[in-house]
């Protein structure tokens, strides 16, 4: 038997379930266990994109409140456990990146060192 659609969470559709799902949270149930940090990490291992606001509308779906609830402090504090938290996961595209680049079908003028 399967869990309760994450797209039940307020704030979490269907193309935030099928992230979900890819990245092996199948179920509202598993995403509320992870918590924001560990499923986006799972997201971004993925092949996610990374970016803030999902990761706070993330936070805020699973506190229950709405999406653009995250003002002042509280969002910057949510924006330095993001940055820590792309730092250290590595993306599906991070390893095609590098591969072009050594490569060089990426211009070495246009490569950030």
């Amino acid at each position: 038997m399967s869990g309760t659609p994450i797209s039940s969470i307020r704030n979490l559709g269907p193309a935030t379930e099928a992230e979900c799902i890819r990245a092996g949270i199948p179920d509202a149930e598993t995403l509320r266990a992870l918590g924001t940090d560990a499923a986006y990490a799972r997201l971004l291992a993925s092949g996610t994109k990374p970016h803030f606001i999902s990761y706070y509308v993330l936070e805020m779906a699973l506190q229950g409140r709405p999406w653009n609830d995250c003002k002042g402090a509280e969002k910057d504090a949510l924006r330095a456990r993001f940055d820590a938290l792309k730092a250290q996961t590595p993306s599906k595209s991070d390893g095609m990146e590098a591969i072009l680049n050594t490569i060089g079908v990426i211009p070495a003028a246009q490569v950030q060192p």
